[in-house]
């Protein structure tokens, strides 16, 4: 992929429309409106970092209580095989992502890009790209999954015993498919224009509805697992609708309206190339899953897919803060680096990188001294509690150091960098974590431990192979910056 953060403007483009509407986007680009985000690159960055990642953070905290709190109804609601049954949804429910992170983080990163260069005319046509492209991938990804929905699941290891359940989510999921990928690409557009509090209450919204909705499907009107699904698409469909009218006011840098909605080439292959890197990822852990839950159902039975699904849901409660604060450094690392401002760019990252290392070092801490504690949330089954503590005392052994390679990774992403991004994106999925999954179980075989042992350790493993890389790399651009902002620095004192 190439490297594709032109620091200038992208040329001009007359919009195709009638001529009313040309002069307004030409008066756009010169005049920005009310809401610009020019104080990304003047205010103190501490600040920033605040003020954009605490909206974020709590955001995908409650995104990832969202998460949670359908696994923790189904556990208590619907029986411990159930919670089986939603960790087979996994590797399908990455893929969805993976397609939609294509577009909502491209398009995020690119508008915050062109708002640094001053070119708002380009930053509204991607706004609706944004939508059309959602369409379009949501739709497609929905039919073909539920075309083939039942030997998707069964490739990813389900049994008769779970495959009911997880085909009983996934239908309700996919058929709302479209609303899921809009509603999470117009919260990152939201974001990117200057807006972090209310693509923040926009996630709360959901979540709070989807906690409402829950009890009431799940155990009222009998609906059991469907019931978990039901309410999520509801939540979300809540949600786009406010979003909507947020990105309909015409007093809004980014806004609605005729000429906007054209797929434009070069727009299309710029959120694509972008996009690439969040889509490999969530492509990569899909694929994974998949063998991490055929391991343990190899080596464990069933159950041992759900102690994953449980594990899997707390690692991701710590993650999904630390992806919250990527996207608060999101937009100031890309809107000064479209403005040549390393040194702010520096700043923003060094910040970044140090409270990711805190809650991932928290993460750390539960993991290893209350994993009982944890996982006793989402399931009173003895066994299963059993299986799950030990899992998570495996799984978060390097969990401090994970903080510092997703920031470094969504760095690179921020700013354009493609390649590098996923390469690190890439590398602890495909170069140390496929490679552990397929052969320590059998290497803890003939020691005589047990298999589903090598499974577990495959991903601490992983993840500090994965940051010594991200180390390196990071340190060679940090060296590039630096002899770019004092040529910047030169250039300027004469």
């Amino acid at each position: 992929m190439s490297y594709l953060c032109n620091r200038n403007p992208m040329p001009h483009r007359q919009s195709q429309g009638p001529g009313r509407q040309q002069t307004h986007m030409t008066e756009t680009k010169q005049t920005p409106l009310k809401g610009t985000a020019a104080e990304l690159g003047t205010e103190h960055i501490r600040k920033l970092l605040v003020q954009y990642s605490v909206p974020a953070i709590i955001a995908m905290t409650a995104s990832s209580l969202y998460n949670m709190v359908d696994s923790i109804f189904i556990g208590l609601g619907v029986g411990p095989m159930a919670i089986s049954g939603l960790a087979l949804t996994f590797p399908l429910m990455n893929l969805a992502a993976a397609f939609g992170s294509l577009v909502g983080v491209g398009a995020a990163t690119l508008i915050s890009m062109r708002l640094g260069q001053k070119d708002y005319a380009s930053a509204q046509r991607i706004l609706g790209n944004v939508v059309v492209l959602n369409l379009l991938v949501g739709l497609g990804f929905g039919a073909v999954a539920l075309l083939f929905l039942d030997p998707i699941l069964y490739f990813f290891g389900a049994s008769e015993a779970t495959i009911g359940y997880a085909r009983d989510y996934m239908t309700i999921i996919l058929l709302g498919n479209i609303v899921t990928h809009m509603y999470l690409g117009l919260n990152a557009v939201l974001r990117s224009a200057g807006h972090p509090r209310k693509s923040m209450y926009a996630t709360i919204n959901a979540v709070i509805i989807n906690t409402i909705l829950d009890p009431l499907f799940i155990y009222g009107f009998g609906w059991g697992i469907r019931g978990a699904a039901v309410a999520t698409i509801l939540a979300q469909i809540i949600s786009l609708i406010w979003q909507f009218r947020i990105l309909s006011n015409r007093n809004e840098l980014l806004h609605f309206h005729a000429g906007i909605y054209r797929l434009d080439k070069r727009i299309v292959k710029d959120i694509f190339a972008i996009g690439m890197s969040p889509f490999l990822m969530n492509v990569t852990a899909c694929f994974i899953v998949i063998l991490i839950n055929k391991g343990l159902k190899e080596h464990g039975g069933d159950l041992m897919i759900g102690a994953y699904g449980i594990v899997n849901r707390l690692a991701f409660f710590f993650v999904m803060i630390v992806m919250g604060l990527n996207q608060g450094m999101q937009p100031i690392a890309g809107y000064n680096f479209g403005a040549q401002q390393f040194d702010r760019v520096l700043r923003v990252l060094k910040l970044t990188i140090a409270g990711a290392t805190c809650v991932t070092t928290t993460g750390f801490l539960v993991g290893e001294l209350l994993p009982r504690v944890a996982v006793s949330a989402f399931t009173t089954d003895a066994e299963l509690i059993r299986l799950s503590a030990e899992g998570m005392r495996i799984v978060f052994l390097f969990f401090p150091i994970i903080g510092f390679q997703m920031v470094t990774t969504n760095f690179f992403q921020s700013i354009g960098m493609a390649t590098k991004a996923i390469f690190l994106s890439l590398s602890r999925q495909l170069l140390f974590l496929l490679p552990g999954l397929l052969f320590l179980p059998h290497f803890f075989e003939v020691m005589g431990w047990q298999g589903s042992w090598g499974v577990w350790f495959s991903m601490p493993l992983s993840d500090l192979l994965a940051s010594l890389v991200a180390a390196v790399m990071l340190f060679r651009q940090f060296r590039t910056f630096r002899a770019r902002h004092e040529q910047i620095g030169r250039t300027k004192a004469n």
